[in-house]
């Protein structure tokens, strides 16, 4: 497959391009990542999500570490050519680090953020620590 798709996509200056991520079965939003050409390349080779981590700088593989990987079911670009929207099954229902079912685990009510979504596993017995 040729990559001539990955030209029609209005990357960042540092060449990145935000990743919205939801669920395939409920819709719900699970996270907001970045991705640069490489990743998501591979990410369509693969089927797997993989993302550019900011901090580490480096490719990261959804899941490589907690084992809560992301099955690619659709990828959509937005009418800008800007955002890119994955459309995934998550593996162990599990997409944040924090050991939630979605990164988006805080609502704001009446001026103040208000956790509504439990941990489903504490962190700690989900990423290695050496």
């Amino acid at each position: 497959m040729t990559t001539n798709w990955l030209d029609e996509i209005r990357w960042t200056e540092d060449g990145l391009v935000p990743v919205i991520t939801r669920e395939a079965g409920s819709g719900d939003a699970l996270m907001f990542a970045w991705m640069n050409r490489e990743a998501l390349r591979l990410t369509v080779e693969t089927g797997h999500a993989v993302y550019w981590s900011r901090s580490r700088g480096k490719l990261w593989k959804k899941g490589e570490e907690s084992g809560h990987t992301q099955i690619v079911r659709e990828i959509r670009l937005d009418c800008d050519e800007d955002v890119i929207l994955l459309t995934v099954e998550q593996i162990g229902g599990i997409a944040c680090h924090t050991g939630r079912h979605s990164c988006f685990f805080r609502k704001l009510e009446n001026g103040h953020w208000v956790t509504d979504a439990p941990v489903i596993k504490n962190p700690e017995e989900i990423y290695r620590h050496e």
